[in-house]
Order: structure tokens, then sequence, then C-alpha cells
């Protein structure tokens, strides 16, 4: 009960003290500008914020958006006054160093956080002068992967209240040439729609989103602070070529290969079901919906297995069977009678799958291994690495393994790191009230095998992007990017060989050309190479250890910097005028949220926005971390400065 007066009076103390200081009403946003050009599937945004302080008195003024979690920030910069302040990006233990010294003296870190499925939330505050304004300016940059046969290019727009002057320009440029697009996302609904204007024409397109003060509170999630909501611009380009579209510029080429009127392969496929306790209640149901919806899916030339675990497996059937329409009503029962119990044998589950799959070989056909799961291993092999060790023996780079991790409390990483082993892919499941429809649209992605075994070659190509791709899905890309060896186009072959149901396929039009981009951009074929050699480091760098995941770490690290790019490897140190708080930009992990992160010792922490808008002065710093779900907060208010001390309830 103690505790319990204590947490009432000390979140009464703060409510009075966030009500009784000024807000964010004191400053103006008078100009907010998105503006987006996409060459070639890249696309670079730059979000430019114009502020001014009405008052009196010097103001802190925040600068706060949401970018793709895809994306990779690569400039930041302030103008006050007449000056220009920029961020630098470095390496992250030289950036950590600003940023402990800034905790020492009791200033805040900015950081970008985890805000849901598909966004990270960049945020950083400024004293303004009275009467003086702010440009803040954001870049990143994407590559846009194609899905379900188009890409998306997500923007949102949160400004923080309705501004005279917002537009949102966007350019793509397409040397294939554009076969459709159209404008989507909760900004396109009611009267917003009205200030959208789309255009298109063989190889360019624009779309302008210019909302008037009115409008930007009309929409589903607008009000009196203005818009907060995506404007999602889908499109796909045309596909005369069987070999795709080849681009250079500078010495670098980037290939997207894409083909179609593929016969398609039929699957082999095998569903691994985790039904441990933790999956109570809406997880197991909506599992148990999507695989009803996935089985409806399946044509009757696939052959499927199903295996439900928690710390014992429960077969449908022992081997995979045809999916006729009698061995599918029978394997829906089944799935209606999935029921949660139990503990967590990841281990003995995924080597069953691989299993069923291996005594199943069938010439002409792609096999698939799913996983879902919503936790850590808790019985039988629980050492996470002995697990991946088993499932890489098992699987013998025969198949790919995808694992879906449902949920926050799932270890991710370990699920990552076990799919990419494999050749596969990892992705989170949100629990929200359109799982089952999450479930399904991944399905969906690999559903339908065009190619298997497919390799990239590349004869007078180096510093190559990877090449080789255990299947091609029907409605995505491979993109493969490298150096061109002494900037040669007469001795740079591209070709393309893979599995197509029972014979073996080669992809080699002579009339292929190698198309030039330099009047267009001279630097974005290369930073597309840069984009995808340091993900695709970061990937490897995951599965690697001992001197190749540090060699792997280095080549990652050097991209980073050179391309300015903040990753997991890198920080930006957000420069400000002397005397004010010290930024430090990180790029959160898959999955990070503001209520899973916990404070470590000695780091800053934010206070939630309410109270970090409400006063200008206010500093916080944290004390020891605690174990997750059992942290209470000491508040000691002292000459304006709150203090933090966190603690574990034993």
């Amino acid at each position: 009960m103690e505790r319990a007066v204590v947490q009432i009076t000390l979140f009464g103390l703060l409510l009075a003290l966030v009500t009784t200081l000024p807000n964010k009403d004191d400053w103006d946003i008078y100009s907010f500008h998105i503006n987006s050009t996409v060459t070639s599937r890249y696309a670079t945004t730059v979000i430019t914020s114009r502020v001014a302080n009405r008052m009196d008195e010097p103001k802190e003024i925040e600068f706060q958006v949401r970018i793709p979690k895809n994306a990779f920030i690569s400039k930041f910069r302030m103008f006050i006054d007449g000056q220009e302040y920029d961020g630098v990006v470095k390496a992250k233990e030289q950036a950590q160093q600003q940023y402990t010294e800034a905790v020492s003296r009791g200033q805040s870190a900015g950081l970008v956080s985890s805000v849901g499925r598909t966004l990270e939330e960049f945020k950083t505050s400024v004293n303004v002068a009275a009467h003086k304004k702010v440009t803040f300016e954001l870049t990143y940059e994407e590559l846009l992967k194609r899905k379900l046969g188009k890409y998306e290019l997500q923007i949102h727009a949160r400004p923080m209240q309705p501004v005279k002057d917002f537009k949102v320009d966007i350019y793509i440029h397409e040397q294939a040439g554009i076969n459709f697009i159209d404008v989507k996302g909760g900004l396109s609904t009611k009267a917003l729609a009205n200030a959208i204007t789309s255009t298109h024409a063989d190889k360019q397109a624009w779309v302008y989103f210019y909302p008037t003060e009115d409008q930007q509170k009309t929409c589903d999630s607008c009000g009196d602070q203005g818009m907060n909501g995506d404007l999602v611009i889908v499109y796909d380009v045309k596909r005369d070529n069987s070999m795709g579209d080849i681009k250079k510029s500078a010495g670098y080429f980037v290939h997207h290969f894409a083909p179609s009127n593929l016969q398609r392969i039929p699957k082999n496929v095998v569903f691994v079901i985790d039904q441990s306790g933790s999956m109570h209640g809406r997880k197991i149901q909506q599992t148990r919906i999507a695989l009803i919806h996935i089985l409806n899916d399946l044509a009757e030339d696939d052959y499927f297995g199903l295996i439900t675990f928690d710390s014992s497996i429960f077969h449908w059937k022992r081997e995979l069977v045809q999916a006729n329409k009698e061995n599918l009503d029978s394997a829906k029962k089944f799935a209606e009678r999935i029921q949660d119990r139990g503990a967590t044998d990841i281990n003995q589950a995924v080597l069953e799958g691989a299993r069923m799959l291996n005594a199943h070989p069938r010439e002409g056909s792609a096999s698939i291994l799913i996983l879902l799961t919503d936790g850590d291993p808790t019985t039988g092999v629980t050492n996470l690495e002995k697990i991946q060790s088993n499932v890489r023996k098992a699987i013998r780079d025969k198949f790919p393994l995808y694992c879906l991790g449902f949920g926050f409390d799932v270890n991710f990483e370990f699920l990552e790191k076990m799919a990419l082993q494999n050749n596969g892919v990892a992705r989170r499941i949100y629990e929200d009230s359109d799982a089952d429809l999450q479930l399904k649209g991944f399905y969906e992605e690999v559903a339908t095998p065009l190619l298997t075994d497919v390799s990239m070659i590349y004869v007078g190509g180096t510093n190559l992007t990877q090449t080789n791709f255990s299947h091609y899905y029907n409605g995505s890309e491979i993109v493969v990017a490298g150096q061109i060896t002494d900037n040669n186009i007469e001795t740079f072959i591209p070709q393309v060989v893979a599995i197509s149901t029972k014979r073996r396929v080669v992809f080699s039009d002579t009339n292929t050309t190698v198309q030039s981009t330099e009047a267009v951009s001279d630097s974005n074929i290369q930073r597309v190479w840069a984009y995808l050699t340091v993900k695709q480091l970061l990937d490897k760098e995951l599965q690697l250890s001992g001197p190749e995941k540090e060699n792997a770490n280095k080549e990652a690290l050097r991209l980073s910097l050179k391309y300015s790019f903040v990753t997991p490897l890198t920080s930006m140190v957000v420069t400000k005028p002397p005397g004010e708080n010290t930024d430090v930009l990180h790029k959160p992990k898959e999955g990070e949220t503001p209520q899973a992160r916990q404070p470590l010792h000695g780091h800053a922490m934010l206070l939630p926005d309410i109270h970090r808008r409400s006063h200008p002065r206010l500093r916080v710093i944290s004390g020891q971390a605690a174990a997750p779900r059992k942290t209470h907060l000491h508040v000691l208010v002292s000459g304006g400065i709150i203090t933090m001390y966190d603690y574990s309830l034993k």
C-alpha cells in the first residue's frame, strides 16, 4: 500500500509540474516540406521543417519525425541565425564518448526510437532566441523492395500542428518505364484526397500533396494538432526484358532481375507452429485463422505438412501429403483444434520439419520450411548456438527456413540468425488485430516460387553484392550491385543461371544494353551499391564468428562512415550551438520499443513527450537498469532538474 501511495504521489507531482509549464504553442512551424526523389527504386527523402519562436524569451524547439525502418539517415543539419550546424557520422564508440560526456553534465541525448512495424522516430531539440527562426533538415535513403508485384514508398507526416506551408513533392524516374502508380494510406482519405495530384508519363511520375490548414484537420488521424499518418506511393515498372534492367554510373552497376511469364514451380512446405502456453488467447486464435486461410491457397500439385509443438511434437501426418481437397479438409480440422499448452522445444520441432522435407525429395519442386514461435526455447535443447548448429546440419542448404517471431517477447535476434544461416529471412508478427493477415501476407510472398538455385554471374564485374539466391518468388525482385572492372562496359557480360521446374535455364539476352544514368544522377548507383553492401555485411556479421565476423564488421563500418549512413555500427553526433545539449543519434534494433528499452547505467533517458515539450530546462539522468516489467522510479525534483532512479522490485 505504501508503494502505491508513493507512486500516486509521484505521478501527481509530475502531472502538476507538467500542467503548469508552457507548451509548444509558443512556437510555430510555418513551413514543412517533404521532398522524395526515387531513381531506379532508390529513394532519397529530405524533410525540411522551418520553425519560429514567437515569444519574447528563448524557447526549446523540437524536431520530431518518423522514417522507414529500412532507411539509413545520411544527413542532418540545422540553420540558426545564419549559422549552419551539421551532424557528423562517427563510429559508435567515438560517438558514445560524446554521449557519455553529455550525460555526465546532466544533458539529454537524442535517439532514434522504434515506434511500430515500419517506422522509427528521430527527435532532437534546440534553444532558439526570442523572435528567431530555426530550420531542421533531415535526409534518409532506402532501396525500395518489391513485394507482391509492387514497390511502396512510405511517407509519414506528423508535423505536430497544422502548417500553413505544407508540401510533399515526390518524383519518380524509372528508365524501364512506369507500369502503374497509385496513392494510398491514411492521408489519402476524406478531404485530404483533394489535396493530392498524381501524374505519370512513360518513365517519370510526379505526386504532389499540398493540403490546406483546414484539410490537415480532416483525415482519420488528424485533429487540432495536425496530421499524423502515411502517404504511400505504390507503383511498378514495365518488364519487357527477361534479363531485367541494368544501369551503370561512374564505374558501378545495379541489376534489377524480376522475370515474368515463368511457369510456377510446385512446392513442398512444412509449417512448424508453436502452441506453447505463451501463445494463449488471441495469438493462437489468429494463428488458427491464418493457417486455415493459407491452406485454402495451396495448389493441388503442392505437398505440405503440419507440425505443432510445445514440449512435445504433434503431427497432423508424419509425412508430406498432396494438397488435394480431402487432405486440406483434414488439415483444417487439425488447425481448428490447435490449443496452447506446455513449454517450448524449438530444436526438436524444427529438426522434425527438416526431416519431413528431406524425406520427400521431388524433382522440379521447391521446398520451404516455415517456423512460427513467440518465445525462447525453454525445454529440450535450450542453448541457442547449439540449436542453430543442429538446424544448419539438418537443412544443409537444401531449402530456406523462414522464421516468424510473434510479439515482442520472442528472441528475434536468435530467429533472425537462424533464418539467415539457412537462406531465409525472419519477420516479426505484431500483436495487433490483423496478425492473421500479417501471417497470410508473409505466406503470399513465398507462395509462388518461379526459380530455384539462382546464380547471378557478371564477367567483368567486381566487389559484387550477394549473387546466389535459393529461390525467386513471383512478385519479388533480385537486386545485385557491383563495380565494373576498369569501368570497361565492353567486357562486362551479365548472365543468370537458375532452375525452373525440371530444367536449367540461362538468361543472357545478347540484346541487353547496360544503360548509363549519368544524366540523372552520377552518384546514385554507387550509393545503391553501398546501401546493399552494408545491409548484407550486417546480416553476414550476425551469422559469422571470429576473424570473419571482425572483417565483415570492419568493412560495414568503413562503408557506413564513407557514405555517412547511420547504421547499427555508427552514430550521428548532432552538433548544436555552444552551450547546447549534445545529441547522439543511434539506429535501434529491430523490434525495440520505448517501453522495452531499459535505461543503462550512466545513460540518458528521455521523459515522455509531454514532459519533454513542457519545459526546456528539464534534464533527466537514469540510475541502474532494472529488470523488464519490474521497474519503479524514484523521482527527485530540485531547481527545475528531475533526476530519475530505477530499481528492481524483489
